[in-house]
């Protein structure tokens, strides 16, 4: 994908609120083949797109449905994989989710590669699963290729998660704010009534952001100090120089609550491996586009894709 359609929305989808939430409740129309379930166990001729979803999302999510049909029209096979604890697997999982278990992706990663017949592996993520990948990718480095990855591509990657984490508790962002908060503290609730005594759930009630959340929550139940060492172990910021296989990375300018520090790209452009395409308009994981006969509205599922397929030689 050298030559990349032009991002162009609509005039009346050129504020970065608009484009984020007309994505997010436009229904997609979307019919994809009836899909199977494959348990990959956390702890101890055909290529492949394994798709990764961000925050509070699963597989399920609009973004990974309509990315699974373009790449399934492409010729690929799917996985579209639920970060550990979400969507179907949350039964199945004791443990929390967090945005630095890119040990997950590559479990998830070997699984795939050692499927028959498949012969190369691409990653896709969205949001948190944006910086999941990267980090993935960032910590295998020159053993990527030989674990069977052939191409990355980040949407709108939470990669520096202070400074997003800080973005998000802006005024103008409480509204995605408080729709995370609320999706984080039920699932916490509902992993302490099947674990009773594990997770301080009365720690809750002086929870008033996502950094917060993750300096009481999610810092202390994954192995961090507090949310700075979490927001600094964790992200795929320290790690971008270390990639070795061809990467997309693809950001709205006007992403609210998303933060590319200038370090992280300074990082980017000094890493051959990997293409930064900026774009003025398109919110976050929104990108929708002016209708266009080949493409549709939903402009970054198809980058994903075309990227891939430009990397990955299949029938």
């Amino acid at each position: 994908m050298d030559a990349a359609p032009l991002f162009a929305p609509p005039f009346w989808l050129r504020n970065a609120h608009a484009n984020t939430i007309y994505s997010f409740l436009r229904p997609r129309g979307l019919h994809l083949p009836p899909a199977h379930d494959d348990w990959v166990p956390a702890e101890p001729g055909v290529d492949l797109l394994l798709l990764v979803h961000g925050l509070e999302g699963s597989s399920e999510a609009g973004y990974m449905r309509t990315t699974a049909a373009r790449a399934l029209a492409r010729g690929f096979h799917v996985a579209r994989m639920n970060v550990r604890g979400c969507g179907a697997s949350e039964p199945r999982c004791s443990t929390l989710y967090n945005s630095g278990r890119s040990d997950d992706v590559a479990r998830a990663l070997a699984w795939a590669a050692a499927l028959p017949l498949v012969t190369a592996v691409a990653l896709a993520g969205f949001s948190m699963g944006g910086n999941l990948v990267l980090k993935c990718a960032g910590e295998l480095g020159e053993d990527a290729s030989a674990r069977g990855l052939a191409a990355v591509v980040a949407v709108s990657p939470c990669l520096d998660l202070g400074p997003s984490a800080d973005a998000l508790h802006r005024p103008h962002n409480r509204l995605y704010e408080r729709r995370f908060l609320r999706g984080l503290e039920q699932r916490l609730r509902r992993h302490a009534a099947r674990f009773p005594g594990r997770y301080p759930v009365d720690k809750l009630a002086a929870v008033r952001s996502v950094r917060d959340f993750d300096d009481v929550i999610t810092a202390p139940a994954s192995g961090y100090r507090d949310a700075d060492d979490y927001y600094y172990r964790a992200a795929a910021a320290r790690v971008l120089d270390r990639i070795r296989v061809p990467t997309l990375v693809l950001h709205a300018e006007d992403d609210p609550f998303i933060v590319i520090t200038p370090e992280s790209r300074a990082l980017i452009a000094a890493n051959p491996a990997i293409r930064f395409h900026p774009t003025p308009h398109g919110g976050h994981c929104a990108f929708i586009n002016r209708r266009q006969p080949t493409e549709g509205v939903y402009w970054a599922e198809s980058r994903v894709v075309d990227f891939c397929s430009g990397r990955i030689a299949h029938p």
